[in-house]
């Protein structure tokens, strides 16, 4: 009880520190390269538990650990740090972050998502508060994106040119919380979903792309 009281304490204490103005960004580097990711200032709760994992370490040495070509690359799982070949990881033990779903962001590639449960034991869309993952994707029609849309929603003209020319994975909108999106280095999203997977672990890479994660200052 008093860890998570003070690990409590200190979310708000660095909330109470970031300048809601100011554009945060962070440096993801691999050993395919160098991203460089915008934290959204309007997904506060998740902009500052990223930032905190970042300044903590967190994401050192951890991996991209389930990669889905066109698709995306997830990471982020403190348990995948010196994982052996054959592990599974992914399993989230993290602590939850309430949903932070804003219309305006949307799942274009580059988009800098957080993982979560399905909804079926996750019905509020609860975010991890460690994992998360990088949309790649792959270019959509205005046919297969009319088949996607509802009556709640329907994908402004913006996203659905994003969609059609840059690509992004159109599905997950709404149902997932974007906090940020890459702004360089968006070729190294295409490199480590180009990755061999699943020799000893489905959607594993079979070389390990580890990760460090830096706050950039220009």
């Amino acid at each position: 009880m008093f860890k998570h009281i003070l690990a409590l304490s200190f979310c708000i204490f660095l909330a109470s520190n970031l300048d809601a103005q100011k554009e945060y960004k962070v440096k993801i580097s691999t050993d395919l390269g160098d991203m460089i990711v915008k934290l959204y200032n309007d997904t506060p709760v998740h902009r500052d538990n990223f930032i905190k994992n970042v300044k903590n370490g967190w994401y050192d040495g951890t991996l991209f650990h389930r990669v889905m070509p066109f698709f995306m690359a997830q990471g982020g799982d403190p348990n995948s740090i010196d994982a052996s070949p054959t592990q599974s990881l992914g399993r989230d033990s993290c602590p939850k972050l309430d949903a932070e779903i804003r219309r305006n962001h949307f799942h274009k590639k580059g988009a800098l998502s957080a993982a979560r449960l399905p909804d079926g034991v996750n019905p509020n869309k609860q975010s991890s508060g460690c994992q998360f993952y990088v949309v790649q994707g792959y270019k959509y029609t205005d046919a297969q994106l009319d088949g996607m849309e509802s009556d709640t929603y329907k994908f402004p003209d913006v996203n659905r040119a994003y969609y059609k020319v840059v690509g992004g994975a159109p599905h997950l909108d709404m149902q997932y919380t974007i906090f940020g999106e890459v702004i360089e280095g968006l070729e190294v999203i295409d490199l480590i979903a180009a990755m061999r997977t699943g020799k000893h672990v489905k959607d594993r890479p079979n070389t390990d792309i580890k990760m460090t994660c830096t706050m950039y200052e220009e």
